[in-house]
C-alpha cells in the first residue's frame, strides 16, 4: 500500500515503535496547522473530474444535475427527426461551483453513444483512451524539468456507470467494459431509473450484479484492497453492501407537505430523490462529495496514474532529446493502462465460488 496513504490524518494505525510519542508539558499551537491547511485549500479551491457512461435515456445528464444542484449539464430532447449518433464521442463541460466560500472546479465529461449501436464491438476503447490521454498530459507535465508551480488536473477521478433497469444481471457489454474500466478508474456502478422496478426487484437486481462481480474479478469503487484501517473498512463495508446504488435523478422541485423537494412526479406520486424511502439518490451524493471525494482523488493520484506512469516510464528506452522533457515512446493503441492483480482476481473467484455452495 502506498506509504502517503498509511500516514494520513486521522489514521488508527498505532505509532510505530521506533518513533515513540513525545509527552509534552505545555501548549505549542501545533494543531494550527489544520486552520493553515484550510486556509491555503481555500484559496486555491479543489478540482473535480467525473465521467459518466451508459446507454441513452438513463438519465446521465438529469444525475448530474441533481448531485450538485446546478445546471451543470443540458439535457437533449431526442426526437424522431435527430439521427442516433454513429460513433461513440466524448463531451466535456467545466464549471466553478461556489458554496460557502468553497470554489470547486468541477468537469464533467459525458459519453454520448455508447452501447446505442447494433454493433458495439470495442466501444470501450474510446473512453479508455480518453482516461489515459489524460494520465499521458500529467505525465508530460510531470517529468518536465521546469515544471509548473501547479500542473493542470484534468485526470478522471471517478467514472459512474448506468447499468440498465433491466432486473436480470449485468449484460456482457458491461462485464467486459467494467473490466477494462476497473483497471484504469475509479468505478461507481449505478442502476439507473430505479423507479421503473420494486422494492424487491431492486434487491435481486444488486444481489446478481454483485455475484456478477465478484465472479468476473470486477473490483469497483471503494476497493476493498486499499482500506486503510478498521475504520475505513467498516465504513467502505457498508458501501459495498449497497452498491450498486438504486438511483433516481430529479433536477425539478414539487411540493411536498408544504415542502419543496427534488423529485420526480407521476400519476401516482412524487418520487423524491432524497429520500431513502425511494431511492439511494443520497448514498451516492455522499459517496462522491461528501466523504469520500478527496479519497477519490487521492487513489487516482497514488494508484492509477502510478500504474500509468510505471508503465509509460518502462516502456521508454530513450534518453532526453531536448531541454525541458523526457522524450517518451508513443503509447500503444488500445493497450491496457495497467496489468490486474491475480491475487485480488483469484480472491474474488474464491469468494464467488464459497457463495455457489
Amino acid at each position: 500500500m502506498d506509504p502517503l496513504r498509511q500516514s494520513s490524518p486521522g489514521s488508527s494505525r498505532p505509532s510505530s515503535p521506533r518513533t515513540p510519542p513525545c509527552e509534552m508539558f505545555d501548549y505549542v499551537g501545533i494543531e494550527a496547522v489544520l486552520d493553515q491547511l484550510k486556509i491555503k485549500a481555500m484559496k486555491m479551491g479543489f478540482e473535480f473530474n467525473i465521467m459518466v457512461v451508459g446507454q441513452s435515456g438513463l438519465g446521465k445528464s438529469t444525475m448530474v444535475n441533481t448531485l450538485f444542484k446546478s445546471k451543470v449539464w443540458k439535457s437533449n430532447i431526442p426526437n424522431l427527426g435527430t439521427p442516433t449518433p454513429q460513433t461513440l464521442k466524448l463531451h466535456s463541460v467545466t464549471h466553478i461551483i461556489e458554496e460557502k466560500g468553497v470554489k470547486l472546479k468541477l468537469t464533467v465529461t459525458d459519453t454520448p453513444g455508447f452501447g446505442d449501436q447494433i454493433n458495439n464491438d470495442k466501444c470501450w476503447d474510446p473512453i479508455l483512451g480518453y482516461i489515459n490521454e489524460q494520465y499521458e498530459r500529467y505525465l508530460q507535465e510531470e517529468i518536465l524539468i521546469t515544471r509548473q508551480r501547479h500542473i493542470p488536473d484534468t485526470r478522471v477521478h471517478c467514472c459512474v456507470y448506468f447499468v440498465p433497469p433491466t432486473g436480470h444481471c449485468l449484460r456482457p457489454l458491461d462485464i467486459e467494459f467494467l473490466q477494462r474500466l476497473c483497471r484504469a478508474v475509479n468505478v461507481v456502478p449505478v442502476i439507473a431509473r430505479a423507479d421503473s422496478l420494486t422494492i424487491e426487484e431492486r434487491e435481486t437486481f444488486r444481489q446478481r450484479i454483485q455475484h456478477n462481480l465478484r465472479s468476473h474479478c470486477i473490483e469497483v469503487y471503494p476497493q476493498k484492497s486499499l482500506d486503510e484501517d478498521t475504520n475505513d473498512r467498516i465504513l467502505n463495508s457498508k458501501i459495498r453492501d449497497r452498491i450498486p446504488f438504486a438511483v433516481v435523478g430529479a433536477d425539478r422541485e414539487h411540493l411536498v407537505n408544504g415542502k419543496c423537494v427534488l423529485g420526480r412526479k407521476t400519476k401516482w406520486g412524487i418520487i423524491e430523490v432524497e429520500n431513502m424511502a425511494h431511492c439511494e439518490f443520497p448514498l451516492l451524493r455522499d459517496l462522491l462529495i461528501r466523504s469520500h471525494l478527496q479519497d477519490l482523488k487521492d487513489i487516482t493520484h497514488n494508484v492509477h496514474y502510478e500504474n500509468y506512469r510505471v508503465c509509460r516510464l518502462n516502456e521508454s528506452h530513450l534518453l532526453p532529446q531536448g531541454p525541458g522533457w523526457v522524450n517518451l515512446a508513443p503509447t500503444p493503441a488500445g493497450r491496457p493502462a495497467t496489468p490486474r492483480s491475480s491475487k485480488v482476481c483469484q480472491q474474488a473467484q474464491d469468494d464467488a465460488k464459497d457463495e455457489a455452495y
